[in-house]
């Protein structure tokens, strides 16, 4: 376990030995930085390098650095941007499929007003600005309080699941990239509890009985825990609802996204059942019994805001675990976990060195072993709302190089809401989304406020969550002019 405070130790030792943490400023050491080679046309304004509990690269001597920045914690150049989506969009969950489709909802756009299942192609890997996105959705059911879509990251299923005043969801799926959608699935209706609400879905390769694939939706149930039901014919039928926690746990129905792990086993974050923190739900029985995971608050605190239930987690392809949460200073904070949530090493903050005021809205995702990738909105000041991406390319490191991208520029703030990251606010709704592509990219599913337009944001350039030492494939620079 490695604490933040691990962190400063280290390099003060380091400095007292060698003389490596410099009084220089960071325009005096930027000239002989390591940088200057990663980015030889200049590091972009809106990029940051840096370790955990905001520590600059440029405030540390470059000895100091040769000897951190090895192996996969070597720097990547890296700069941010977004693309619209061409409608506005409402908690916009995503979805990628290995056809190299991105999937965003769009909630109202549909025919007759129903929620658009916009699919934006040839945006993935593009060289030039030039990709479409479009509906696909063109069934029947009608626009839903909260839209939600998902893809089977095993199958390639797309699942389209709505919550309908309150009362219940229905589910409907398409396998052939959104051209045509599978049968109505009555997911769950007149339950006999009072509302349902915050809804999340996911699947895992636990053994079903009529599909590839398990399938778990959670939900507010207006319990003391959130309510999960489980499908195992990929989506038809689903049965009862039961408690997604352990016996007399008072999480609270709010939940974080759900995911699905290559071990088949399923995870969520909430408060803890004592409501003194956060906690990871884990089920290794297909969503039918969970256990409660406590993670590393005692310190950091939790987040006293709308979106406080939002601790959030996702598997890396080695099935270790990386969650994120905001603290009470409004930071966001991150751990991992090597045994399926059983421990939890220490938590960094990993905010860039930029003083923002706060932040709010996390989502992360991972790639292949110790890469992951968090997602979130921070206010440089005066209620600017900005989107923020952080990568790890080594998060397992004794000091894990951080590599974070702003994707709006400087005077394109994506809302200027007082308070906006802390409450429900325009297109974000309750909740954000990130995802990572086959090719290592982070995507991250938000909305221009500003304008009422669903973006992706992303890395233009950057170092790849999938391959080791590989940089990302450059995209061409996207922005405003994309709304």
């Amino acid at each position: 376990m490695r604490a933040v405070a691990a962190l400063i130790v280290f390099l003060f030792i380091s400095s007292t030995a060698s003389g490596c943490l410099s009084n220089k400023s960071s325009e005096e050491l930027s000239s002989s930085s390591i940088l200057d080679e990663i980015c030889p046309d200049g590091l972009a304004n809106n990029t940051w390098y840096h370790f955990p509990n905001s520590t600059n690269i440029l405030s540390v001597d470059n000895d100091v650095l040769n000897s951190i920045l090895i192996g996969e914690n070597i720097p990547v150049c890296a700069k941010g941007t977004y693309y619209g989506i061409g409608v506005s969009t409402f908690e916009p969950t995503i979805g990628i499929t290995s056809a190299d489709n991105l999937f965003m909802t769009s909630w109202g756009n549909g025919p007759g007003g129903s929620t658009a299942i916009i699919r934006c192609s040839n945006m993935i890997e593009m060289v030039t600005l030039d990709y479409t996105c479009e509906n696909t959705y063109q069934g029947s059911v009608i626009n839903s309080n909260d839209p939600y879509v998902y893809v089977d990251p095993w199958t390639d299923r797309v699942m389209k699941f709505d919550m309908h005043a309150l009362a219940g969801m229905t589910v409907e799926w398409s396998d052939d990239e959104g051209e045509t959608w599978g049968p109505f699935g009555l997911a769950s209706f007149a339950t006999g509890y009072s509302v349902q609400d915050h809804q999340t879905i996911a699947s895992s390769p636990y053994n079903a009985l009529l599909h590839e694939t398990t399938w778990v939706f959670c939900v507010n149930g207006n319990w003391a825990s959130p309510l999960c039901s489980t499908s195992n014919d990929g989506g038809l039928t689903w049965g009862p609802e039961v408690p997604g926690s352990p016996l007399n746990c008072n999480s609270g129905g709010l939940t974080g996204h759900m995911v699905g792990s290559n071990n088949g086993n399923f995870y969520r974050g909430n408060p803890s059942c004592d409501g003194e923190g956060y906690s990871i739900y884990r089920s290794t029985d297909g969503g039918l019994t969970w256990t409660e995971h406590v993670l590393p608050t005692e310190d950091t605190g939790t987040a006293a805001t709308w979106n406080a239930e939002e601790a959030q987690v996702y598997p890396d392809e080695s099935d270790n675990l990386h969650a994120m949460w905001m603290g009470v200073d409004d930071m966001p904070y991150y751990s991992y976990s090597f045994d399926t949530g059983d421990t939890w090493s220490a938590p960094m903050m990993i905010a860039p060195p930029i003083g923002l005021n706060g932040t709010g809205f996390p989502a992360v995702a991972a790639g292949d072993s110790g890469r992951v990738a968090f997602a979130y909105l921070g206010d440089s000041g005066g209620d600017t709302w900005n989107g923020y991406i952080s990568v790890m390319t080594d998060a397992f490191s004794q000091t894990p190089l951080i590599t974070t991208v702003q994707v709006n520029d400087f005077g394109d703030p994506l809302d200027t809401e007082v308070d906006c990251g802390y409450n429900r606010c325009g297109g974000f709704g309750d909740f954000i989304d990130i995802l990572v592509d086959k090719h290592g990219r982070p995507w991250f599913g938000l909305s221009h406020n500003i304008v009422d337009q669903g973006i992706y944001g992303t890395m233009m350039i950057g170092p790849s969550l999938r391959e080791s030492t590989i940089p990302l494939n450059p995209l061409p620079a996207g922005g405003f002019s994309t709304l």
